[in-house]
This record gives structure tokens, sequence and C-alpha cells, in this order.
């Protein structure tokens, strides 16, 4: 089915429900939505439509890299996307010394195909009532969510169920660390002795790593098993409901992780991020001058939530990420697909004497050295994704002599592994395969060209 049979359908409805926004953010705002739509999201093919697709509300682990190649490689016939797909993006742009200046926020969903702007006002929104992401629900109810994220949001205009964060997720447990690194509370250099209990195959066995190692593999190569661990080093001091008292306190309400396991870490099904808040935790982690932003209550954030030495290991982490390949794909540099997304640079430790790219178990065939060549940015950011989620966010800033442009850019969407491109080429064998329809990385580019407009 045509998706824009259900555009046109959805249309009065759309226009009816969508708040009016403010002259000073409409602009970037418009442009942000144009690029949306302009992804032509209906040839998409979903290789687990609705009549036989997995019924469970999401996957509970997030696979590896091998289960990852084995899955992609021999799909399953699949059908064009039968609505529009759930997408959050948010964007924030900075001046030279880290201040936020103007933000936009889009949402897209069957319930809004057209796009949807949703009004900000310091960094905040009270107009969107986010809904807990349900596969099931996705495919059978119109995208229509049953189970509210925040209390209170009942009456708010715009109605949206958020897509599972994926391994963003693994930005809010990066957070809960380094909050209790400046208390005093961790140690990055000491051991920590890893024994789940009871034992969970995606978290893996036994270990002992420091806690900076565990920290700098579950952000650069996204590996579930040191995530396991420190999720696991959070529940041992007791600190997840600070944790997730602190987002709320900090104004990002939608942030949180929830209902993991105490003895082994695993099981992250109770993730949820919407895309403006997730990009003030990164503008937070930039950090900047004065006051980031003004909470509903009252209360001033700055960037000393975390130590300038925490954020600058957080930030450096995120600078060293391994997986280019959503938003930005300079990880295949060279190839026909997937298009080019965000301009960037491909951290020097992981590429080799040949100029290809090793990330743990992943091994990229390109060349990368033309594209770090071209380059034109830095991405310091966290990719994601399983079976029915994507995401990528990070903090985009331009390169010595390059058109200038210092960004926050945050999308999440269910569009993962079980949905391809009809023209997507068979993978390489023994190569890391494109886990994602290549219109993120189209999106991200647009969005980069917008933001580099911006100055």
């Amino acid at each position: 089915m045509k998706l824009v049979a259900v555009v046109c359908a959805a249309l009065t409805i759309a226009a009816s429900t969508t708040p009016v926004v403010s002259a000073e953010t409409q602009p970037l705002a418009e442009r942000l939505r144009l690029a949306i739509l302009a992804q032509d999201f209906q040839d998409v093919i979903d290789l687990t439509p609705p009549a036989t697709g997995p019924a469970e509300q999401r996957e509970k682990d997030h696979p590896s890299a091998a289960e990852l190649m084995n899955r992609v490689r021999a799909p399953a016939p699949g059908a064009p996307l039968h609505q529009p797909p759930n997408l959050d993006v948010a964007v924030i742009e900075l001046d030279q010394a880290g201040r936020p200046g103007l933000a936009a926020n889009v949402l897209f969903s069957p319930q809004h195909p057209d796009g949807v702007v949703v009004p900000v006002r310091a960094l905040s929104t009270d107009q969107v009532r986010y809904r807990w992401w349900n596969n099931a629900e996705w495919d059978t109810n119109g995208g229509r969510g049953t189970r509210d994220v925040l209390p209170g949001r009942e009456t708010a205009p715009i109605d949206f169920s958020s897509p599972y964060p994926a391994s963003v997720l693994k930005l809010l447990v990066g957070f809960g660390v380094l909050r209790l690194v400046d208390q005093g509370r961790i140690d990055l250099d000491a051991d920590y002795a890893y024994d789940p209990d009871p034992p969970r195959a995606a978290c893996g066995g036994r270990s002992v790593k420091k806690v900076r190692q565990h920290f700098d593999e579950m952000i650069t190569k996204s590996q579930n098993e040191s995530t396991c661990a420190l999720v696991k080093l959070l529940h041992d001091l007791n600190a997840w409901d600070h944790v997730n008292r602190t987002f709320a306190d900090l104004g990002m309400p939608t942030l949180m992780l929830t209902g993991t396991i105490r003895g082994n870490g695993g099981d992250w099904g109770g993730a949820n991020m919407s895309a403006l808040d997730t990009a003030k935790l990164l503008l937070l982690l930039n950090g900047g001058p004065d006051v980031l932003w003004t909470t509903n209550a009252g209360a001033p954030v700055t960037a000393g939530e975390l130590s300038p030495s925490s954020r600058t290991f957080f930030l450096r982490t995120l600078a060293d990420q391994g997986h280019n390949e959503m938003l930005s794909t300079p990880n295949w540099c060279g190839r026909d697909y997937p298009a080019q997304g965000i301009p960037q640079q491909v951290p020097q430790r992981w590429i080799g004497p040949d100029g290809t790219v090793k990330v743990g178990e992943a091994i990229y065939d390109r060349d990368v050295r033309p594209c770090n060549e071209a380059a034109e940015v830095t991405f310091a950011h966290k990719t994601g994704w399983t079976a029915n989620a994507g995401s990528d966010a990070g903090i985009v800033k331009s390169l010595p002599g390059k058109g200038k442009r210092d960004y926050i850019v945050v999308v999440f969407g269910n569009l993962g592994m079980d949905y391809v491109d009809a023209a997507r080429p068979a993978d390489v064998p023994g190569v890391f395969p494109v886990l994602y329809t290549q219109k993120y990385a189209r999106l991200g580019k647009e969005i980069d060209t917008i933001m580099m407009g911006k100055r």
C-alpha cells in the first residue's frame, strides 16, 4: 500500500492537531520537517510485515555483530511499508562557546504522516504525550501506543510512540557511571569483577576489567557485555533510582532505564529517550558557559552537573565511535550504497595500515582515507540498532577550513534491521553488513546542509 494514500487520508487530522509554533523556531523546524518528508519512506521494504511479523513488544537484548550478519544476509521476503515509520528528530544549534541557539524537534508517524513540529520553549516541551514503544501496536494499531511514558500528559495535543532507543541508551548508563565517579563512589581505574547471576547469553560471562575499559567498550564498540557490567555496577551501588530521578530533576523526564536485572545488568527493554531530551543530555556533555537551560521548576542546569574531567572522558569516547554507519556513513567510504551521510572523519584508532576499518567483530572493507581527506566535520556520537530500532545521537563540529557548523543531532526511528532498501546490493561475505535503510544517511546529510546554512 502506498504511503501517499495514507498521508492524504490523514492530512486533515494531522493539520487539526498541529500546535502553532513561534516565528523564532519555525524556519529551522520547518526545514527539518521537509527534510524528513523528502526521504519518501514508502519504498522501504519491511522484512517482517504485520501478517507474519513477530508480536513481542521489543527485543530484550541487542544482538552481537555475528548474529546481525547472519540475520541480515538471509532476509525473509518482505513487503513495502504499510504505513509511515515513527521518527523523532531533534537538533540544537551551538555557538562557538557551546551555548545553545535555535532548537527544533519534529515527529513523524502514522498519526502524523505529514510531520508535526513540536513547540519547544527553553529546550523543553509539554505538548507531547509520549507512549512506550511496542512493535505489535505499531504494526496493528495504526502506530498508536497504549501506555504513557509520563503521567499528566493525557491532554497534550501531540500523541506519539517513542521508538526504542537501542544502544543510544548507553548514554544513560555512561551518565550514571560518571555521576558516581564525581561523587567518589566509582573509580574509573579500579577493577570491576563482573559475575552475572543468573548468567545471560547477551551479557557474556565472568570478567574482570577496569571500569574505564568497560565504559570505552560500551560507547566506542557498543559492546553489550561491558554495558551489562556497568548496569550491574550501578545496581550494586543501589544507584538506578537516583540516576533516573536525576534525569527528571534536570528537566529530561523522558530519559530513563528501568526494569534491568540486578544480578546481571541485562534486559534493557525499559529504556525510553525522546530526541529532545537526549539532545539536552549531549548539550550538557558538550559543556558551555552560563546556564544551558532552566527546568520547569525554575532550576538552572549547567555543564557543572558533571565534572570537567568526566565530561572530557565521555566526549572522548563518543569522538572515538567506531560504528559510523547511520547518519554518517564513512565506514563505507567510496561505495555507491549506502549514500553519504554527515561528512564525518573516521577516528584514527580503527583504521588499519591499508585504510580499512575493524571495530571488534565488525570488519569493513573500504579504504576510508579518501573520505577522511575530504571530511568536513567530527561527529562525537552513539549509534544503536535492533530489528525494530535505528538510532544515532551526537555532536557535530566543523573541521578547520570547512563550512562552519556546530550542532547536536538526534534521530530515533523504528526502521531497524528488519527494514531494508529495495536496491540494497548483496552483502560481501566476511564484511559487516549495511544494517539500516540509507534514508537515515540521506537525512543526516540534509540536516548537515541545513545546519551549515544557518551560519
